[in-house]
């Protein structure tokens, strides 16, 4: 496991990756980025790799509820 400060940094490097993806549209700069740390600090591509996936899976789940949330919403008001 990572020390805080590595953790902290990788935490901090995926929320403004994944803010570039969103304006950029480039949904796969994550990759090129780890890329990036890996020739220098493999701890830190793996703690950032590590923050990017939860926080991308959870994007995931949250979107997943709306859907399911919307469709349910809408076989209530049909009947």
């Amino acid at each position: 496991m990572a020390d805080r400060f590595v953790v902290e940094m990788a935490n901090k490097l995926a929320d403004e990756c994944l803010a570039v993806q969103r304006e950029t549209g480039e949904d796969r700069l994550f990759i090129e980025v780890g890329n990036e740390l890996g020739a220098s600090s493999q701890t830190l591509e793996e703690a950032f790799l590590t923050a990017i996936r939860t926080r991308m899976a959870e994007q995931k789940g949250r979107d997943f509820l709306a859907r399911r949330l919307q469709a349910h919403r809408d076989r209530s008001t049909e009947a």
